[in-house]
């Protein structure tokens, strides 16, 4: 499917960005409070290099948004952003509007913030269920985490399957991406020859984010998260941040027992309907950008 190359409101034109872009909406997004892993771009345009968009007026970035597509029936927008001293103007409507084209007749999800939801309604997303964000630092475990394995050592074919079964479409590009970005640590959890779970932890503009976190169980979810907490300590990040649906309630649970706190909230919304997943097994989703 072709990208919108163009749109305008006022003075302002839309067209695709680049991945080299794409470090100013990180710094953006940083402004924001996002808190933006400092190595995600990679992934994210490996998974769909022409789903990322910039307004611009005279040349100079004033609005972003990203509508990246999975396969033809799945996509997913994130940083929909404008400069705050140009919000008002319409900028972020049209930049909108010109990149939601690029999703075409797919069912598309975002995670909105409570102060967009009812513009997101208005659009056409309902809200599946919501998610909280949950920060703090993991208290270091006694002993090292048993069972719990590099993400290399595993077949990346069973790995991929486990993803699958916890994500709306599959994501063969993005998942080889982000297992293998410099700084990501990935771990998988084995029980009886077979992983029961996942999780992901990289550096971020505030300490570290962990995600995703999948797991079959609320056993296999905190040894995940010990040893992932683990992994942030060695790169030198003590705080870590994790985003968990209310949809599997266990991860809440999770969160509280390990002392991280919620900070803010968001809301899973969809224009449509979306292929199941194993939602007892989602504890983290994998960024809130991305789905």
């Amino acid at each position: 499917m072709a990208s919108t190359s163009s749109a305008s409101s006022a003075s302002l034109s839309v067209s695709p960005a680049t991945e080299r872009d794409w470090a100013l909406v990180r710094t953006w997004a940083a402004e924001e409070g996002w808190n933006p892993g400092l190595s995600d771009a990679a992934s994210f345009f490996a998974q769909d290099p022409r789903g990322f968009f910039l307004g611009r007026v005279d040349g100079e970035p004033v609005s972003a948004i990203s509508v990246v597509t999975y396969d033809d029936a799945y996509a997913f927008l994130g940083f929909y952003l404008v400069r705050p001293e140009l919000r008002g103007l319409g900028h972020g409507l049209a930049t909108w509007r010109a990149a939601l084209a690029h999703a075409g007749d797919r069912s598309v999800g975002l995670d909105g913030v409570p102060s967009q939801q009812d513009n997101y309604r208005r659009s056409g997303f309902a809200t599946a269920y919501r998610t909280a964000r949950y920060v703090g630092e993991v208290p270091a475990a006694d002993t090292p985490v048993a069972g719990v394995v590099p993400a290399g050592s595993v077949n990346p074919a069973a790995l991929a399957a486990y993803d699958n079964a916890c994500h709306h479409a599959d994501r063969p590009r993005f998942l080889a991406s982000w297992l293998a970005t410099p700084g990501h640590r990935a771990l998988v959890r084995i029980v009886d020859g077979r992983p029961a779970g996942y999780g992901v932890v990289r550096p971020a503009q505030d300490g570290a984010r962990v995600g995703p976190l999948f797991a079959d169980t609320p056993a296999d979810a905190a040894a995940l998260l010990d040893a992932l907490a683990a992994e942030a300590r060695e790169f030198g990040s003590a705080r870590i941040a994790v985003d968990m649906p209310e949809s599997n309630p266990a991860a809440a649970r999770l969160a509280e027992e390990r002392g991280l706190e919620p900070t803010f909230e968001t809301a899973r919304m969809y224009t449509g309907p979306v292929r199941p997943v194993a939602r007892e097994r989602v504890y983290g989703v994998t960024t809130l950008e991305l789905g």
